[in-house]
């Protein structure tokens, strides 16, 4: 693995990071698990496509740059260090678009792969039942088959973004007879054709970032199969390994954090009493940006992702939640506040950009309020412990599929 960064690579990093400090929004944009936070944050990714920063290590027929996966890691580390806004798009991009580079048709991709990276079709994640959680290979929804194509039926539930989404990805399973992981397809469909019914869920804030979707005998064509049929489990590992690997969560994410945290113990006295927790966030940070680097020359070279990504999943996950507690342990009684404005006596203060990485006195320091990041930060990172496979799963697959273990009584 070579650390150095070529002339190219270093070209490309910096056009990334001035697009960005031009561009990024200077208020930031309303939650996208509301209606209007949702068509802001569709109007920032038709921006970032506009100047093909959306989805930067695809084809540039698809609206990409052709960058490689190093760039798109280094991308990615500075979009988060630029403060920019979270990516409503992320279930299209980042988990159904890999599926289509690898099981796709070319038809699918042409068609599908373009208004994705423009914003313009916005994908939900239809995975989970109320008895098919992590266990999917569980799930009852059914594919009938018709005329040109399927009738679906059935339920789905705690589908990520499906509240406001255009479209939404799954499995069903189109074998009656069939058990477990075989007689599966992988389909997209649309989330307002007829017989579709969609419910948003409640969070703990009170937004809808997940909806419970209803089909009844909804008409899918057969263009909109992802693979063969019969063979949607295969396929849908290819999402289940980019959700867990290396896609949804990028090591910019917690670099981001872990500095952020840095500056947070700073402000606040630098109390010893989690001095040691601080110090492991950012380690853990940098270990993991190293560990991509890992993963990226191996892809590079040929490689796959495998089981081995339930390893990372369950890293990067309780990183996130290990990291925010500790914010909320040194802010202290703060940290019980969530307004979008506090007094700066009671709230972070940030250092300014010309003097991040280098001053610590009072006139380094442009004094940002609390705006519950923070809090809020901390409340998704538990949900990291469940999405994409809960840690009892992940741990299952580690022990089984690398370890070789032998499968125990479930």
């Amino acid at each position: 693995m070579d650390l150095d960064l070529d002339e190219r690579t270093l070209a490309f990093r910096e056009e990334a990071r001035t697009w960005l400090a031009d561009n990024v929004p200077r208020q930031q944009l309303a939650s996208f698990d509301t209606r209007d936070g949702f068509e802001q944050h569709r109007q920032w990714e038709a921006k970032l496509a506009e100047a093909r920063w959306s989805v930067v290590s695809w084809p540039r027929e698809f609206g990409g740059r052709e960058a490689s996966l190093l760039e798109w890691v280094l991308f990615e580390e500075e979009y988060y260090a630029a403060g920019a806004p979270g990516r409503v798009s992320q279930n299209g991009i980042f988990m159904l678009a890999p599926t289509l580079f690898s099981h796709g048709t070319p038809e699918q991709q042409a068609r599908i792969l373009p208004p994705m990276a423009r914003g313009e079709e916005i994908w939900a994640q239809a995975w989970s039942e109320p008895e098919a959680g992590s266990d999917i290979a569980a799930l009852r929804s059914t594919a009938v088959r018709t005329d040109g194509g399927w009738l679906l039926s059935g339920q789905k539930t705690w589908s990520s973004r499906a509240a406001f989404a255009d479209r939404a990805f799954g499995l069903f399973r189109s074998e009656p007879a069939s058990e477990r992981h075989r007689g599966l397809t992988y389909f997209m469909f649309d989330l307002r054709t007829d017989g579709v019914e969609v419910r948003p869920i409640a969070q703990l804030d009170g937004e809808p970032g997940f909806a419970e979707i209803f089909l009844e005998e909804v008409f899918v064509p057969d263009r909109d199969v992802i693979g063969a049929p019969g063979e949607g489990w295969r396929v849908a590992m290819t999402t289940a390994n980019n959700e867990r690997g290396l896609s949804l969560r990028s090591p910019g994410r917690f670099l981001a954090a872990a500095d952020r945290l840095v500056r947070l113990w700073r402000r606040h006295g630098e109390p010893e009493a989690t001095a040691d927790r601080v110090a492991d966030a950012w380690i853990g940070a940098r270990a993991y940006q190293l560990y991509t680097f890992a993963t990226v020359t191996r892809l590079a070279e040929g490689g796959e992702l495998g089981p081995e990504s339930s390893v990372n999943k369950l890293f990067w996950s309780h990183l996130d939640v290990n990291l925010h507690e500790t914010a909320l342990d040194v802010l202290g009684a703060a940290a019980e506040v969530r307004a979008r404005f506090v007094p700066p006596s009671l709230g972070e203060t940030a250092f300014s950009a010309s003097h991040a990485a280098s001053e610590s006195g009072p006139a380094a320091i442009r004094e940002e309020p609390l705006d519950g990041r923070w809090p809020d930060g901390w409340l998704f990172s538990l949900a990291g412990t469940i999405y994409g496979g809960t840690d009892q799963i992940q741990r299952n697959t580690i022990a089984e599929r690398l370890l070789g273990l032998p499968r125990g009584d479930r």
